[in-house]
């Protein structure tokens, strides 16, 4: 069972990358399940053709820990496996320890040994690197980190204190840094930057995704591109970005 980690800053298309790369590993017949860490709870929007889930903490807000698996954990496209851990109620409570509630709760309840995922995504928000966004890193729920970035000075610096908080688990059996995936803005420097950042944090470039049309159109859907637009290029792109990170 593959355990990956995929962050990013808020708005770098992350849930976008997520959706798409877990619909190309199951075209390949794995079986994948894509955990949502986010408090908007719109990780797996795509998947499920915009279909709103029951979020883990709201289920557990209702019923405590007496709810049931098929209550949080829905079917998406190509058979993908979703989960949302959703988040407190807005201005009340820590969003950070919602993951970290939310994630033990799936797990007392067997939700690996039940659905036998052959890769598991986390999608993680990385503006902050609290303990609780950095749940996933630890207790050996993610095995490997991608940091999606852009050229973009908040999508670096972001990128720059996720990479420092997993460096800070060395020498601990957590999650380590596999690469970064440039998603484009096409800003200026773009890939100057995006170099240097690679450099710094003495890791690669593993994926590059380029600026379309093509994904808001397969928004406007409701579907991700390899749904919506299987023979696209935007779609080939995140097919080889998911065969790169699945032959890691």
């Amino acid at each position: 069972m593959r355990k990956i980690a995929i962050y990013g800053k808020g708005g770098i298309g992350k849930s976008t990358i997520c959706s798409n790369v877990a619909a190309a590993l199951a075209e390949k017949g794995l079986k994948v399940m894509q955990i949502g860490c986010d408090p908007k709870a719109d990780s797996t929007y795509a998947l499920r053709h915009g279909e709103p889930l029951a979020t883990v903490l709201d289920t557990v807000r209702v019923k405590g820990s007496s709810f049931d698996l098929d209550e949080v954990v829905h079917e998406g496209y190509a058979g993908t496996i979703c989960v949302e851990a959703g988040g407190p109620v807005p201005g009340v409570g820590c969003a950070g320890r919602g993951i970290i509630t939310a994630l033990e709760k799936i797990d007392e309840k067997g939700v690996y040994d039940r659905y036998e995922p052959d890769v598991i995504i986390y999608d993680v928000l990385g503006d902050v690197v609290c303990g609780g966004f950095s749940m996933p890193m630890r207790g050996g729920y993610a095995e490997e980190v991608y940091i999606v970035t852009s050229g973009e000075n908040m999508a670096i610096y972001a990128a720059a204190n996720i990479a420092v908080a997993i460096d800070n688990f060395k020498g601990r059996g957590y999650a380590k840094l596999g690469g970064l995936i440039l998603n484009r803005r096409d800003v200026r420097n773009e890939d100057a930057k995006v170099k240097e950042l690679c450099e710094d944090l003495n890791t690669s470039l593993i994926g590059d995704i380029h600026r379309s049309e093509t994904v808001l159109d397969a928004e406007e859907k409701k579907q991700t591109v390899l749904e919506a637009f299987p023979e696209s290029n935007q779609a080939e792109a995140y097919r080889t970005l998911a065969e790169i990170i699945w032959s890691r």
